[in-house]
C-alpha cells in the first residue's frame, strides 16, 4: 500500500523537479511513512510514499524491467501476483525482488494496455514506457483506490490524493460549483468530477494513455460488470437456492483466502453485522476490532462482541468519547476531495484502534452493493404498493400527515422511517431507489443557493443515475439499481471513506467481496435471492446463519454511524454559527442566507431533522477555507 504522483511535461521542453516530486509525495506522507522512492527522466516524474506489507526489504519503487525501459509506481495489491509470477517466469522475464507490483511492467510488455485484465487485486498504476513514450494511468475494477489527474495542453499531474496535486502548485484552486450543485444533493462528487475545475478522478476500471510524443490522450474503459449469461457465466451457473449459497459461500472463502497475503500483522474490522462476520468467519484465526459510542442506540458493540465470541476470535474494542470538533479538524486535512458521509468517524476511529496492533484489516464493504443491503432498495419496492393507493388519499391524506410527525430523536425508528420515505417519494421516479439518498432535491437547490450559482449549475441532480441506469444494460430492476450502486455509491462514497481514513491511520484495507470474481458471480445471481418481500440480502443472511447466531444475521440493519443530529446542536453548534453565519454566506454569494437560517433553526428546535443538509454545508465551508478555493 502506498501514495504515487507525477508529472509529465508536455511539448514546452520543461524537465520534471526531484524537488516538486518530493514536495508531492510528502504531502501524502500518512500513506506510506516507510520509505520514499522517484525517478526523474526528462519531463517525465514518478513518486511514491510506500507503506511496505510484501517483500519489506526489496519492494522500493519505481520498479523496472530487465532493462529499465520500462518503470511503475503503484498504491495498492495484486493478490495473484505469485501466479501470474511463474507464468511470466516460464516465458522468459527476471524478476529482481518478491515484490506483487514487478509483475505490472512484464505484463505491459506482454499485453500492452490489455495488460490489468489479468490482475486480481485493488490498485492505481502509473507506468512509463520510455520506448514508447507513453504515461499510462490504471484504476483498479471497482476503484478501491483512488487516483487524481490534471490535464492540459502544458502538463499532466496525477496523484493518489488532491493534496499532490495542489502541493506541485501547477493546478490552480478554482471551485466547481456544477458539482458542488452534486455533492450537496448526494453528499459526494459522482463521477469523474472533483470540486475542483480542472482536477478529475480517473473512474473505476478506467486507464488513461498518454503519448508523451504529441501530448495527446485517450480514455477508455478497460472493465465493466459483465451482463448476466457473459463473461464465462453462460453455462454451469447454480440452479437453486441450495446451489448458490454454495457457490457463493466458496468464492468468499476463496476471495478472503487470497486477500490473506501479507508480510506484516493482519487483521478485521468486525461491526457484528452479516458482511463483516462472514468475512471473518472465512478468516479462521483472526484479529478483531470495532468501536462504539455512549449513545446505545449508536453502539453495536453488544453483537459484534457475540460474533466474536461465538467465533472464537481475539477480539478489542472501545467505546469512544472524543473530542468530536477537534476531531473534525483533523480528519478534514484528509478530505480535499470531501464526502458528507457522517461515518468518516467511527471508520477512522476503528481504523486508529487497529492499527495500534495491526498494518492490514479485511473489512465487509461491498456486500450491501452485491447482495441487496440498504432500505432504499426495499423502498423502491414499497412505492409500488404506495402508488395503488388512492392519489387523493395519498397526496392530500398520508403524506401530509407524515411530512407534519415531528422527527423522533432515535436513530431511525418508525416515524423517521416514514418522513423519510415520503420525502423520497418527492423525488423524480426515474432516480429510482437512489431517490432516498437525496438530501438537496431540485425544488431545495432552486431554494438554497444564490441565483448566480444556479446559473454555473449545468447538469440536473440525478443525471448520474439516469446514465448508470441507461448503460446497465439487459438487466432486471434490482440489478440495474444495484449496478447504480456499485458504479457510484461505492466508489465515490463508501470506498472514498474507507481509503482515507484508514491510510490517515497508515492502516491498508482489503475488501474481500470486491474481488472481481465475488463481483461477476452476484451479478449472475437471481434478484429474488437478494431483495425478497421487504427482506434484505436473502441468501446472504442464510449463509452468514451458519456461522454467527441468527439473531445477530436477522437483526434490524444499523449502519455505521454516530449521533450526528444532535452533536449539530451541541459541540458543533459554534462551528455551525461560524461556518454557516448568515453575513458570510452573503459575503461569499454561494448560498441563500436566509434559507440556510431557516434550515438551522427547525433543526435547532426539533421541528426538522436536517442533519444530512447542514453537515454537508459544514463540510464544504470547511473544505473551501482549508484549501483556499
Amino acid at each position: 500500500m502506498c501514495g504515487i504522483a507525477g508529472i509529465a511535461e508536455l511539448g514546452s521542453g520543461a524537465l520534471a523537479d526531484a524537488g516538486l516530486l518530493r514536495r508531492m509525495c510528502d504531502a501524502i506522507e500518512h500513506r506510506g511513512p516507510d520509505d520514499f522512492g522517484h525517478l526523474v527522466d526528462g519531463g517525465v516524474g514518478l513518486g511514491m510514499r510506500r507503506l511496505s506489507i510484501i517483500d519489506l526489504a526489496g519492494g522500493h519503487q519505481p520498479l523496472a524491467n530487465e532493462d529499465e525501459t520500462v518503470w511503475m509506481v503503484f498504491n495498492g495489491e495484486i493478490y495473484n501476483f505469485r501466479e501470474l509470477r511463474r507464468d511470466l517466469q516460464a516465458r522468459g522475464h527476471e524478476f529482481r525482488t518478491a515484490t506483487d507490483g514487478e509483475v505490472v511492467m512484464h505484463l505491459w510488455e506482454d499485453h500492452g494496455t490489455d495488460f490489468p485484465r489479468f490482475l486480481s487485486g485493488m490498485f492505481s498504476i502509473a507506468l512509463y514506457d520510455t520506448r514508447q513514450r507513453r504515461l499510462v494511468l490504471i484504476r483498479d475494477r471497482l476503484g478501491i483506490k483512488p487516483l487524481f489527474y490534471a490535464l492540459n495542453g502544458e502538463r499532466l499531474v496525477f496523484g493518489s490524493e488532491i493534496k499532490s496535486l495542489l502541493a506541485s502548485h501547477r493546478v490552480a484552486r478554482e471551485l466547481d460549483v456544477d458539482a458542488l450543485g452534486q455533492f450537496l444533493a448526494w453528499e459526494y462528487v459522482p463521477g469523474a468530477q472533483t470540486l475542483f475545475q480542472g482536477i478529475r478522478k480517473l473512474r473505476p476500471g478506467e486507464l488513461l494513455d498518454l503519448d508523451l510524443k504529441t501530448g495527446q490522450a485517450s480514455t477508455r474503459l478497460w472493465w465493466d460488470i459483465p451482463l448476466p449469461g457473459t463473461n464465462g457465466f453462460a453455462k454451469g451457473l447454480p440452479q437453486t437456492e441450495d446451489e448458490w449459497a454454495e457457490a457463493v459461500q466458496g468464492k468468499l472463502s476463496q476471495c478472503v483466502a487470497s486477500h490473506l497475503v501479507s508480510d506484516v500483522p493482519l487483521g478485521a474490522f468486525l461491526s457484528g453485522g452479516v458482511d463483516s462476520s462472514l468475512v471473518v468467519a472465512a478468516m479462521g484465526d483472526a484479529r478483531t476490532f470495532s468501536i462504539g459510542f455512549d449513545d446505545p442506540t449508536y453502539n453495536e458493540l453488544p453483537w459484534a462482541r457475540q460474533v466474536a465470541d461465538h467465533l472464537g476470535v481475539r477480539h478489542l474494542d472501545e467505546v469512544i468519547r472524543p473530542d468530536i470538533v477537534e476531531l473534525f479538524d483533523h480528519l478534514m486535512q484528509f478530505m480535499e476531495d470531501p464526502i458528507g458521509d457522517f461515518s468518516i468517524f467511527p471508520t477512522y476511529l476503528v481504523s486508529r484502534l487497529a492499527r495500534q496492533h495491526v498494518t492490514v484489516v479485511l473489512s465487509g464493504d461491498g456486500g450491501d452493493e452485491l447482495f441487496g443491503g440498504y432500505e432504499t432498495y426495499v423502498a423502491q419496492q414499497t412505492a409500488r404498493s404506495w402508488g395503488r393507493i388512492p392519489s387523493a388519499i395519498r397526496k392530500h391524506v398520508l403524506e401530509p400527515v407524515i411530512r407534519n410527525w415531528q422527527p423522533s430523536p432515535q436513530k431511525k425508528g418508525l416515524v423517521n422511517k416514514a418522513k423519510r420515505f415520503v420525502e423520497g417519494l418527492g423525488h423524480a421516479p426515474q432516480l429510482a431507489h437512489t431517490r432516498w439518498r437525496l438530501f438537496v432535491g431540485e425544488a431545495m437547490q432552486r431554494e438554497l443557493f444564490s441565483g448566480e450559482a444556479l446559473a454555473q449549475m449545468k447538469v440536473p441532480v440525478g443525471d448520474h443515475v439516469v446514465r448508470l441506469l441507461d448503460g446497465a444494460g439487459r438487466r432486471d430492476d434490482l440489478d440495474r439499481q444495484l449496478y447504480v450502486d456499485v458504479k457510484s455509491y461505492l466508489c465515490d462514497n463508501i470506498l472514498t471513506k474507507v481509503d482515507r481514513m484508514s491510510m490517515a491511520c497508515s492502516l491498508e484495507a482489503r475488501v474481500p467481496y470486491l474481488d472481481h470474481e465475488m463481483v461477476e458471480l452476484a451479478f449472475q445471481m437471481p434478484s429474488r435471492l437478494k431483495v425478497a418481500a421487504g427482506r434484505t440480502k436473502v441468501l446472504l443472511k442464510r449463509v452468514a446463519a451458519r456461522h454467527v447466531p441468527s439473531a445477530c444475521v436477522y437483526r434490524r440493519k444499523e449502519g455505521f454511524s454516530i449521533p450526528l443530529k444532535h452533536w449539530l446542536n451541541g459541540a458543533f453548534r459554534p462551528l455551525v454559527e461560524e461556518l454557516l453565519a448568515p453575513e458570510r454566506l452573503a459575503h461569499e454569494g454561494i448560498f441563500n442566507a436566509a434559507a440556510v437560517a431557516r434550515l438551522k433553526q427547525e433543526h435547532a428546535t426539533g421541528e426538522a431533522n436536517h442533519s444530512h443538509i447542514l453537515w454537508t454545508m459544514l463540510v464544504f465551508q470547511d473544505w473551501r477555507r482549508r484549501w483556499g478555493v
